[in-house]
Formats: structure tokens, C-alpha cells, sequence
């Protein structure tokens, strides 16, 4: 069975792509790799033992993507393609909703014009802005903090319009928390292109000597430590997760919207001294001040992911960091 991954190169997506070779699927590749690299194609090759299919092109061509989804008898689409920065979509927005909100309008506009009506859709649990408590359930409401998460928190209400106007369609959203680690192979990982957005991947590029040191943004925070708490979810059980939402909307022909995370916190302490004891390097940092928009604590309840899916989250902070250490250590310059 095909299986489209838009923004298939990037990093969640070749960790799934993995997955659903594991699971017996073919993945096809789109994406333009414009925040992704060609090389990752080759290390899918030596993880996998088989080529990858890649299709280069821009998910905002709509006719190519048709054409795509015929020529290669895609069964499912799995949407990852996309710009993720939040700072980035303060200061460009129209560049994310051209690409973000537009790129998904694309794809669909194509799926509807064929027969592929089943599709797994990347959200992010940004579209909970800043949550009354926690843990987070999927029906608490949804607010926005930012352009990216506005992009988001749209996208979803278009899958939802699509679904009440047509029942053939198999809309599976999955609202992810903090992505970290790399694939145990060591061979594709986080790659961020200038400084990292994200807490892991600035950790591992100070732990191995690019970074002086790590700032931490607030240190008074309601917290155990004073310092933010997230749910941090490796890549590789949120591949497996992408999979097991697959195998649902297609087995089961239903629609659904679920958490993608541990339901257990940790602060930005706690990842630097798991990081520490993982690499054997210190992670030294500085408190600064907070970062307008950032909240106190952030994670999810993942009791419906399991009901729904069958599926629950199985690698600990350790392995995420020693995962994440070993890409690191190993490709310094990422894919270059």
C-alpha cells in the first residue's frame, strides 16, 4: 500500500517513514527540501535495506500533487509539509499562512479531484495556547499565541468543514507535543538550519562544543524547578503513532482528533541533567529572562490516543537524550 508523506524528508517525517516500512507500507517522499535535506534519502536506504521514493516538488502545485497522487496509487496521505517556527511566524506571517494554510488547501483540493479521501493531518498542540490546567485533554478549548499556531488551528477547522460536507473523507488529526530524540540508528535526527528553535537540539549543539551554553528563559515559574515544564515525546513513538492512526482510519473508516504525547512533564532542569548523564558532557547555562508567550507548564493527557489508536508512548527522557546524543555526536554538521 502507498503512503504520500508530504514533507516527508523533514524530521518527523523520516522517522515515519521508517516506521511504516516497519509496518509493512510503502512510504513515497514529497517535499521540496526547502528545510530538509536530499541526504536523508540515502540514510533511509541504510535504515530501511530499500530506496525510498521521493517526488520533489511543492505541495502548493496542486495539479503535480494530483498527478503524483495518481501516477503512484496513493492510498493515504500523511501531511507533514510546512514552516514550524513560532518566532519566525510573528515576524513573517503571511509567509506561513500562504504556505501552511494554503500548502494543506493544495493538497486536499487534489485529493478531492482523485479517489484518496483518507489522510493523517500534523497539528501541534500550540492550538491549546495557554492551557487553563493540566493535563491537556482534546476537548479543551483552542486558542492561538501566534501566526504558526493560528495556521494550525485553522487547518483543523477546514478537515472539520470538509468532513460534514462529504462522509467519504477519513480525517485523522494529530495534535503533537514536544518532539526530541532521533532514531536509534543514529543515522537521521533533528537537523535545525541556524539556531534551534527547540530546547533539545540546542542542548546537543552545546553539549558537543557549537553553543557556549544554553539560556534558560525564566527560572521563576510555578514549576518544581521554576523553569518551564513540557511533555517531551521521542520521535520514534510519535512515528509509531503516526502509523497506528493510519491503520485506524483505514480499518476503521473513522474520523478522529487525538494528543500525540507521555502525560508526564519535565522541566528544562530536568532535560539538561538527563542530558548530562546521558552524554558525559556538561550542559552549562544561564537564566535570562521569559519569553513573552511562553507558558508555565504544557502536557498532555494521552488516554484517548491509547483508546482510539491503541497506542501509548514507550521510550523514556533517557532514551530520547542518549538517542539525541548519539546523532549528535555522530553528525555534528547534520546532514552536510
Amino acid at each position: 500500500m502507498n503512503i504520500l508523506l508530504t514533507g516527508g524528508a523533514g524530521y518527523i517525517g523520516s522517522h515515519t517513514c521508517v516506521a511504516l516500512v516497519n509496518a509493512g507500507l510503502t512510504p513515497i517522499i514529497l517535499d521540496n527540501f526547502s528545510n530538509s535535506h536530499p541526504a536523508v534519502l540515502e540514510r533511509l536506504q541504510r535504515i530501511t535495506g530499500q530506496a525510498v521514493a521521493c517526488e520533489k516538488g511543492d505541495v502548493l502545485d496542486t495539479r503535480w500533487v494530483r498527478e503524483v497522487l495518481e501516477r503512484r496509487q496513493i492510498a493515504a496521505v500523511l501531511h507533514f509539509a510546512g514552516d514550524k517556527a513560532v518566532g519566525e511566524s510573528v515576524a513573517q506571517p503571511l509567509k506561513y499562512y500562504r504556505n501552511n494554510i494554503g500548502g494543506a488547501v493544495s493538497l486536499l483540493d487534489a485529493m478531492q479531484a482523485g479517489s484518496c479521501r483518507t489522510l493523517v493531518f500534523s497539528s501541534s498542540a500550540t492550538v491549546y495556547g495557554d492551557p487553563a490546567s493540566v493535563p491537556i485533554t482534546e476537548d479543551f478549548p483552542r486558542l492561538h499565541t501566534n501566526p504558526y499556531g493560528h495556521t494550525k488551528l485553522v487547518i483543523e477547522d477546514i478537515l472539520t468543514a470538509l468532513q460534514a460536507s462529504d462522509a467519504s473523507w477519513h480525517l485523522g488529526v494529530l495534535r503533537y507535543f514536544n518532539p526530541v530524540g532521533a532514531h536509534s540508528s543514529g543515522l537521521i535526527g533533528e537537523n535545525p538550519s541556524g539556531i534551534p528553535n527547540n530546547l533539545m537540539p540546542f542542548v546537543t549543539q552545546v553539549a558537543i562544543g557549537k553553543r557556549p551554553f544554553l539560556n534558560v528563559y525564566g527560572s521563576d515559574y510555578p514549576t518544581t524547578d521554576g523553569t518551564g515544564v513540557r511533555d517531551y515525546i521521542h520521535v520514534q513513538d510519535l512515528a509509531e503513532g503516526h502509523v497506528a492512526a493510519l491503520k485506524a482510519l483505514l480499518e476503521k473508516k473513522k474520523s478522529f482528533t487525538v494528543n500525540l504525547g507521555t502525560g508526564q512533564g519535565h522541566s528544562v532542569l530536568d532535560v539538561v541533567k538527563a542530558f548530562e548523564a546521558a552524554s558525559g558532557r556538561p550542559v552549562p547555562f544561564q537564566v535570562v529572562p521569559r519569553r513573552p508567550g511562553d507558558v508555565a507548564q504544557c502536557y498532555a493527557d494521552p488516554v484517548l490516543a491509547q483508546r482510539v489508536l491503541g497506542w501509548r508512548a514507550v521510550r523514556s527522557l533517557a532514551d530520547m537524550c542518549q538517542d539525541a546524543w548519539r546523532w549528535q555526536s555522530g553528525n555534528p554538521d547534520g546532514y552536510k
